[in-house]
């Protein structure tokens, strides 16, 4: 059987990409070092299949087209879009699908008991899925599962949602008659706000951060759902719900305490890197 032996969360913000060169700024080198501890965890585990959840920034699902989660089923995805090319200098990528995971996850003929997929076959990947590919496997040469989870436009999905979504995950890769080693990577925001006088200013939240640390470091599964209720995450800051991404990684590995759970700060808004490893 398959075996899902790794998850990890990290941030995808696209001006790290500049930012982020060496010789590297001292303010971004625990960013960096994060990055490379995970992926080198990716390199020891040999991990060959990625399931990498994420949201789109209302490029490929716009207002007339969310569905809540979404599992791609191509073979092939391109990345970026021109203006993330443009303006944070990111480069194209090509990345190779995984059909036959992709279709385990999201149901053959009858969509699964727990949760309600949408499915797509042509998808354009932008930086919600590419930068943090980019980061923790450079070559891009394993077979991707991207699923969407819309994060960004009301009516959202609830947190518990988010842990229905792990805990599937877990379930469908275990039940997998294959020899694959499987990881999930997933990506989102700390407290963040994008535009207006939070911006750059340090954490908008310090409190949501630390709490949000805790719940991960403490394998709180039930904290971290309770804690996300949308009031609270979005007085932290308009884009701070993509941290629910991270509850699917906690539900994945059974609640278990993250072996790295870290707010790491920057020039930039706190960044993410939450990351649990398969007991030997």
């Amino acid at each position: 059987m398959a075996e899902l032996v790794m998850a990890a969360a990290t941030p995808h913000n696209p001006l790290l990409w500049r930012a982020m060169r060496d010789p590297m700024p001292d303010d971004l080198a625990a960013v960096a070092g994060n990055f490379a501890r995970i992926r080198e965890t990716m390199r020891e585990l040999e991990v060959d299949v990625l399931v990498v959840v994420g949201t789109d920034h209302i490029r490929q699902f716009f207002f007339d087209h969310a569905p809540a989660f979404v599992v791609g089923k191509a073979a092939q995805y391109h990345g970026t879009y021109e203006n993330e090319v443009r303006t944070f200098g990111m480069e194209y990528v090509e990345l190779t699908g995984h059909p036959e995971l992709a279709e385990r996850i999201a149901g053959r003929e009858l969509l699964p008991e727990a949760i309600d997929f949408a499915v797509s076959h042509e998808w354009r990947l932008d930086h919600g899925f590419v930068i943090p590919l980019q980061y923790l496997r450079p070559e891009l040469d394993l077979p991707i599962v991207p699923i969407h989870t819309n994060a960004t436009l009301p009516p959202l999905p609830s947190p518990r949602r988010f842990a229905v979504l792990g805990e599937h995950l877990r379930e469908t890769i275990a039940a997998w008659e294959s020899d694959a080693r499987v990881a999930l990577i997933t990506s989102g925001h700390m407290a963040t706000d994008v535009g207006g006088p939070r911006q750059f200013a340090g954490s908008p939240d310090p409190a949501f951060d630390a709490d949000a640390v805790a719940w991960m470091r403490d394998g709180d599964l039930e904290g971290a759902v309770n804690g996300c209720r949308f009031d609270r995450v979005m007085a932290a800051g308009n884009v701070t719900y993509q941290y629910v991404n991270v509850i699917t990684a906690l539900a994945a590995m059974g609640g278990r305490p993250a072996d790295l759970a870290e707010a790491t700060e920057s020039r930039f808004a706190s960044s993410p890197f939450f990351m649990w490893r398969k007991p030997a």
